[in-house]
């Protein structure tokens, strides 16, 4: 197959990948112990699970939108 007819290059597939590990880097964040009928844990509430670990999610989602419209220097020329 000629490889002009992929829509991806390797780096679109180098900063998708990437930003697919930042996003299970922020769900990752966002785990952990929860509370139970028993007992109330207050680490569900800590800033690390509210503020960082969205921020980090959304951050991931728009490098993979940026990977996704990212075009090489070689396709932009063909393209004119």
């Amino acid at each position: 197959m000629d490889k002009k007819n992929f829509a991806f290059g390797k780096v679109n597939f180098i900063l998708l990948a990437v930003g697919m590990f930042i996003v299970i880097l922020g769900f990752i964040l966002m785990s952990g112990a929860g509370s139970d009928e028993n007992a109330f844990n207050p680490d569900i509430f800590s800033p690390m699970r509210i503020k960082v670990a969205p921020i980090v999610c959304f951050l991931g989602f728009v490098s993979m939108i940026y990977a996704i419209i990212y075009r090489t220097k070689d396709n932009k020329e063909e393209s004119k």
